[in-house]
């Protein structure tokens, strides 16, 4: 027998638990929930630890303390491993020590009540959590589940969706499911927007109208024109073709942190920011007409999980997410000092990549690598594109631009 069972428990309380569920509620002698769960069993004779007296963290240390010597049944809404309380249980005592029976989760009881799979839905909890990078993951989505809570309820949602451009979504508000308050509301966004009587109990369901909707092809594709720039200064972008390389040597994952140090206008570092959509990107920029161009950058191309920093690096760096890959593409004359800050933030295996023009640059990039003892892969691109001329076809040479590219050894490594 293990010594905590952690219960799913849905809005209906008792009459939705199987006999199992039941049965160790029963036996239990140490009950911990919240208010609501404690409710549905006033039968309940033992020592009862609500949630809301002093938190999660204290119900878990008492969990930890009696689970040695009590039965201890700890209740959770739906699915506990679903967002849930769960995990932090199996974290405290040791999965090998916890039972687990779950419930349907509120999100399957929604697509059940729509009648509609949910297999590929992406799956997004806002519950106690900031909505950045919402819109970063619904681009790829073609139908979403949204667990809310009071600051992203469904009409603040709706909202953010709309001032965002992100339209094309039916949202289905399902309440209370299996509670006698039940309710599935269909709405459009702008009426959602302007909806003052959704529960607190709720999951947000949000479908694409176009049947033929597509994801979006892979990022790195978008053309430089695509962004906002400081003209005449068409340096301050990075092309095309450097952004691809550059993009496919940071080796980014869907969660990565990327910092893009002297972003100009910001085009790697948010198309970085859409490839880990479920990431963040920080973007550091010096000059304030740059900052605004960034920041117009992500809101036209709804990265919304990219923070744009005002300042001047390696200063600018401090207090950030250690990350796990980092773009330079301007250094301000403090390429060394940037390379000695990102390689001691960076995380063990995480990549560097600094894109070079000038022969100074090239030089300080090189040496500052160097100086760790790294000799980095090193790529020189050298681009001409297709311009017409008249009735012809001529070619329009690029600036040749170094690459350079590696990746932070482990600490025992580097020391040997």
């Amino acid at each position: 027998m293990k010594a905590v069972t952690v219960i799913g428990v849905g809005d209906d309380g008792c009459v939705g638990l199987s006999a199992r569920a039941v049965n160790a509620v029963a036996e239990a002698q140490l009950l911990v929930g919240g208010e609501r769960h404690l409710a549905f069993f006033p039968q309940f004779q033992g020592e009862r630890v609500s949630l809301a007296g002093g938190g999660i963290a204290a119900a878990l240390e008492t969990v930890e303390q009696l689970a040695a010597e009590r039965n201890v049944c700890v209740l959770a809404s739906g699915d506990p491993l679903f967002f849930g309380v769960g995990a932090l249980v199996a974290a405290k005592v040791g999965a090998a020590h916890v039972a687990f029976i779950p419930h349907p989760s509120s999100v399957q009881e929604a697509f059940a009540r729509l009648g509609v799979k949910w297999d590929d839905a992406e799956l997004i909890s806002l519950h106690g959590r900031p909505r950045q990078g919402l819109l970063a993951r619904l681009r790829r989505a073609s139908k979403a589940a949204i667990l809310t809570d009071g600051e992203n309820a469904p009409p603040a949602l709706a909202r953010y969706l709309l001032e965002s451009g992100e339209g094309g979504w039916t949202a289905h508000v399902c309440e209370s499911l299996c509670g006698e308050g039940e309710r599935v509301r269909r709405f459009t966004l702008e009426a959602l927007a302007r909806c003052e009587d959704v529960g607190p109990l709720n999951v947000l369901i949000l479908l694409r109208d176009d049947p033929r909707w597509r994801p979006p092809p892979a990022i790195g594709f978008l053309h430089e024109d695509a962004f906002a720039k400081r003209m005449p200064k068409r340096g301050l972008i990075t092309k095309r073709e450097a952004r691809l390389l550059s993009l496919a040597s940071l080796r980014l994952r869907a969660d990565s942190v990327v910092w893009d140090i002297g972003a100009g206008s910001g085009s790697v570092g948010i198309e970085a920011a859409l490839l880990a959509y479920e990431g963040q990107a920080f973007l550091v920029e010096v000059d304030p007409e740059g900052v605004e161009i960034c920041r117009e950058n992500a809101r036209g191309l709804g990265a919304d999980n990219v923070t744009v920093i005002a300042g001047l690096a390696p200063e600018a760096l401090v207090g950030l997410p250690e990350p796990d890959a980092v773009f330079i593409g301007g250094s301000k004359g403090a390429m060394q000092e940037i390379v000695d800050a990102a390689f001691e933030r960076l995380r063990e295996g995480g990549r560097l990549v600094v894109n070079a023009v000038t022969f100074e640059n090239v030089a300080e990039g090189h040496a500052a690598f160097k100086r760790h003892g790294i000799q980095p892969e090193v790529t020189l691109l050298s681009v001409a594109r297709g311009e017409p001329l008249a009735s012809y076809l001529r070619y329009e040479a690029q600036n040749p631009i170094h690459i350079f590219a590696a990746t932070k050894p482990a600490a025992a490594e580097e020391r040997r």
